[in-house]
């Protein structure tokens, strides 16, 4: 699946753990066997300095700290000294004796249940041990922080925190066995405008260290070690897009109109305030969707009212009074946090998340909208809940709301004119559109989680990636449902989800009368350039059809007659 847009031509690096399985082996020499071991510190202990001091630059402070535990894990005398202790008491090798020290680290700490921070040295100590085996081995551990020449980044699959540390400069594209084009890797590649290929299944297994990589993002096809005829074609037609994204750029300062003079409001998807340089050089409207989360994941504990304060201000400041819709934390399902342990649960996505966990941990939730109402008044800031399944749930919300809101006013301190709507991701909401519309102000409607719920299909799961259909009839029933029921009471109705931004829905969005598409910053401009090229009526009429027809694949053919 092509995840992410572009062209890349590098050679390929494998972000795949090496095998490190290893003999016990019987040593004369225990001095020479410490040694090693020292050895394998020192140099575990350069990369780990190296790894924390990229990630300071990129990522911040507050996110290198995690490799600050792995230094004092290093330089931590009790354990090395265990360990040496074991080589000559044992005569046995150094890789015999690190794993039999260290599983009895692992396994004290994983059984201190009372004390989540003690609880979490288990997984430091088991990320060191593996870097020191894999010096005592003298094999490669690819980290993608460390990366320092063009690369296609050839991986299993990608974590969040994976595709944070990336380089822009040198990884130029991604592949990967698994996921899917709205995993959240995904979506992180788009927003760093790497242009990425997902769920190939194969590229570990057939594609080697060094292989010469062409990633097509815009189509989805990969080839590897190409000729030369090849390889030219494909550098001309990177340097073609890159032609054409100098073109979308001329429309940086224009507004979103369509064909026939309407205007729609283009907005961006961002996670933090760092994402706003890209947000401006796209032209953005607004902002769509703040994933507030991400200042609860990037950070080693609860952020206080005051630092999400700042952050909320920095991002309503610098888009000067257009529209900052910011969602309120939306922790769980995939999204964990390392210092507040959750319930386990059977099925996370399905559980306790999002709104169930504000409206259950309040004093949480009160902290994030004090933060909001003091941010409010430096701009124009609306405020959204995610997951809402039920009026009852926005109710309580916005009655929390309201009472942070008249202590705050009590106070002498100046609040804005905030708006306050929901999420539309839950079937059951958007088949009771009609009764929210009349006590929300705006709708966003999140059509990654609403396609996922609808089709009962996980979006990260390959073997059922064929039902994540957004151009489903059902789906667009749905969202077309949405939009009349908003605009029968006079409401505002976006939407922050991936198909906001997807040349096939796109025809069909404006068809409906969606007021609003958010979606990765880099997507803006070629969503803008699509737009005026389409006529509001004609895209009505598309829809109309549309919604009448049966399955996915009818539906794309439709819009790739009609428009592309």
């Amino acid at each position: 699946m092509a995840a992410s847009n572009g062209i890349a031509i590098a050679k390929a690096y494998l972000l795949v753990d090496p095998d490190l399985s290893f003999d016990n082996v019987a040593i004369n020499d225990v001095t020479a066997e410490q040694a090693r071991f020292d050895q394998a510190i020192a140099a575990s202990s350069e990369d780990v300095t190296a790894i924390k001091e990229k990630a300071a630059k990129s990522l911040g402070d507050a996110e290198a700290q995690v490799f600050e535990a792995h230094l004092m894990v290093l330089a931590d005398p009790e354990m090395s000294g265990a360990i040496k202790q074991k080589i000559a008491d044992d005569k046995i090798n150094a890789e015999q004796a690190l794993k039999e020290v260290t599983d009895n680290y692992i396994s004290m700490f994983e059984a201190m249940t009372d004390n989540a921070y003690m609880q979490e040295r288990a997984a430091d100590v088991r990320d060191v041990t593996k870097r020191i085996l894999s010096h005592l081995l003298n094999v490669n551990l690819p980290n993608p922080a460390l990366i320092n020449q063009p690369v296609v980044l050839i991986a299993k699959d990608l974590t969040p925190s994976d595709t944070a540390q990336l380089d822009r400069q040198f990884v130029q594209g991604i592949l990967t066995d698994l996921g899917g084009r709205t995993a959240h890797a995904s979506i992180m590649a788009r927003t760093l405008e790497i242009p990425a290929i997902v769920g190939s299944d194969v590229a570990t297994s057939e594609v080697c260290e060094g292989d010469m990589v062409i990633v097509n993002g815009l189509t989805g096809d990969v080839i590897v070690n190409p000729d030369d005829q090849t390889l030219a074609d494909y550098q001309q037609k990177a340097a073609d897009y890159e032609a054409q994204r100098a073109e979308w750029s001329k429309l940086k300062d224009e507004p979103s109109v369509s064909a026939d003079g309407q205007h729609f409001v283009v907005g961006a998807n961002i996670g933090a305030p760092k994402d706003m340089d890209a947000v401006l050089e796209n032209g953005a409207e607004g902002i769509g969707l703040y994933r507030t989360e991400f200042l609860y994941m990037e950070s080693d504990h609860l952020p206080t009212e005051d630092e999400q304060f700042e952050a909320y201000k920095t991002v309503v400041e610098k888009m000067a009074g257009k529209p900052v819709t910011v969602r309120t934390m939306d922790i769980g399902g995939d999204k964990h946090l390392d210092y507040w342990t959750l319930p386990q649960e059977e099925n996370p996505f399905l559980g306790y998340r999002a709104i169930r966990i504000s409206l259950d941990q309040d004093e949480i939730f009160r902290t994030q909208l004090r933060a909001l109402i003091r941010a409010s008044v430096y701009g124009e800031l609306w405020i959204m809940f995610p997951m809402i399944a039920t009026l009852a749930e926005f109710r309580a919300a916005r009655q929390i709301y309201l009472e942070e809101r008249q202590k705050l006013e009590s106070q002498g301190t100046q609040v804005g004119d905030i708006k306050l709507g929901i999420m539309v991701e839950i079937p059951a909401a958007a088949m009771l559109a009609d009764k929210f519309a009349k006590e929300v102000d705006f709708f966003s409607i999140g059509t990654n989680d609403l396609i996922g719920y609808t089709m009962a299909a996980d979006r990260g799961n390959d073997r059922v990636s064929y039902l994540y259909q957004p151009y489903n009839p059902s789906i667009l029933r749905l969202i077309n449902q949405v939009i009349q029921a908003a605009h029968q009471e006079g409401k505002f109705v976006a939407m922050c989800g991936e198909m906001a931004g997807d040349p096939i829905a796109v025809p069909l969005l404006l068809g409906m009368g969606l007021d609003e598409f958010s979606m990765s910053a880099p997507s803006i401009l070629q969503t803008r350039s699509l737009m005026k090229t389409l006529d509001t009526k004609a895209m009505a009429t598309l829809a109309q059809k549309a919604l009448d027809l049966e399955t996915n694949d009818e539906v794309v053919a439709l819009v790739k007659n009609a428009v592309h």
